[in-house]
């Protein structure tokens, strides 16, 4: 059996302290504190063969860099360096001229175009100081318009095979795009790739929408919108971009809602009279259910990845905290003990954690903690910083950034769970309320 390649325990390290992790091969990923040495790698041109454009070589390796360095996981050697050329897909590998220039994995692939005229891609991981191939070589075939998703499917393997984490470059993030002015400033929903490529709007700039969010299963989206003058709750079909309203009871607004697991399930808050209280919702069957009730504001809900716990902000504290109660409603117990006031909070896709708003000392900060409470850990500190989302491996959190002087213009930005690699997501105007879906099927 082919030895391990890397196991990276980020997690530990991140709530354990100094940690080295290594695998019984000669690469190794150092921790320590948090603090984690990018694993050099080269990542040649695929190969053209059987009509392919080389172009379409050029392109898919360039994105497959883009997401491994983006990590900050991965340092890509610049191909200047490259003492051995990739000419042929089935040709060996030189592991010397690679290790001469201190590779330690590499990837190489080819393209090619079949009958149907679809795009045909291959690749392999190798590890170059073992001299031996990292699992076993696959082909992805798709459209020639689809070879940027592919890219990021390759990409994920890569980041699967030499760090043992799932991976998220085959994603999506809905936002809130926003134009204009301070005071006139026009929001719309806006989908694009995780990395801001193949960007789409889903609606219109005629009424303000907040807080989208996806499905399970990535192809819906919840969110709220102004357009009849009151907070309603609204499901698109992204595929279509069909939409309809939830009913909502006359006299009351609707807002904050977010899928369950089961895909069926929503909850959010609804205000009557002054009062703000969490409710579900089958949307199947438009049956809702009271979960709480309490003369304090109840809000921003997040189910737990198996459903049968919701984590939520309230005040019923005197100042906005967080608390977990079970999905079906019941006694809530507090989480959150921090200094400060607590909000947005959202279950990690792992289960193991939560990541939350915090306002403290005149800062905001995106934190996360265990979900009883303990080992909190602010990741960020700016003017305002609002809204984590999770990447779908749990390890990478998306949200919302304000600047001081930016003149209310909101961005957004991506941070890992380690407080490392802290980045702009590029987006063409402001940004705000990000979610990220699930893995692309």
């Amino acid at each position: 059996m082919m030895k391990q390649f890397l196991t990276l325990l980020m997690a530990l390290a991140i709530w354990a302290g100094p940690l080295s992790a290594q695998s019984t091969g000669p690469l190794r990923i150092e921790i320590d504190e948090g603090v984690i040495e990018p694993l050099p790698y080269a990542v040649p041109d695929f190969v053209s063969e059987n009509g392919a454009g080389a172009e379409f070589g050029r392109n898919l390796a360039r994105v497959i860099a883009a997401d491994l360095s983006g990590t900050g996981l991965f340092r890509e050697l610049p191909q200047e360096a490259f003492i051995s050329q990739i000419t042929s897909f089935a040709s060996p590998v030189q592991f010397a001229d690679w290790k001469a220039i201190n590779a330690q994995a590499l990837i190489t692939g080819s393209v090619s175009v079949d009958a149907q005229g679809k795009l045909v891609v291959r690749f392999r991981v190798y590890d170059v100081f073992a001299g031996q191939e990292l699992g076993q070589g696959q082909q992805l075939v798709g459209t020639q318009e689809g070879w940027r998703r592919m890219a990021h499917k390759i990409a994920d393997q890569v980041y699967s095979r030499i760090t043992g984490e799932g991976g998220y470059f085959d994603s999506r993030v809905v936002f809130v795009s926003e134009t204009g002015p301070k005071d006139q400033r026009a929001k719309r929903l806006a989908i694009m790739d995780y990395d801001g490529a193949n960007l789409k709007y889903l609606t219109d700039s005629s009424a303000i929408v907040l807080a989208p969010r996806f499905s399970p299963t990535g192809d819906r989206i919840l969110y709220t919108s102004y357009e009849t003058g009151e907070p309603r709750i609204y499901v698109l079909d992204i595929a279509s971009v069909g939409r309809r309203v939830l009913e909502s009871q006359a006299g009351t607004m609707s807002f904050a809602p977010r899928f369950g697991p089961d895909g069926q399930t929503v909850v959010y808050s609804q205000s009557q009279g002054g009062n703000t209280d969490l409710f579900a919702m089958n949307i199947g069957t438009g049956a809702s259910n009271r979960l709480t009730s309490a003369p304090s504001i109840e809000t921003a809900p997040s189910f737990s990845p198996d459903g049968s716990q919701i984590v939520f902000e309230s005040d019923r504290s005197g100042t906005p905290q967080l608390y977990i109660m079970p999905a079906s409603g019941g006694e809530p117990r507090r989480i959150s003990f921090g200094q400060g006031r607590y909000g947005t909070p959202v279950w990690s896709p792992r289960g193991d954690l939560v990541a939350f708003t915090k306002q403290s000392k005149g800062r905001f900060h995106i934190g996360v903690m265990r979900t009883d409470g303990s080992e909190e850990r602010l990741l960020t500190a700016s003017f305002l910083d609002e809204g984590p989302t999770w990447a779908p491996n749990g390890r990478v959190i998306m949200f919302t950034r304000e600047t001081q002087g930016a003149a209310g213009k909101a961005s957004l930005y991506s941070v890992d769970i380690s407080g490392r690699n802290l980045k702009p997501v590029m987006t063409d105007s402001g940004a705000s309320d990000p979610a990220w879906s699930p893995l692309q099927n």
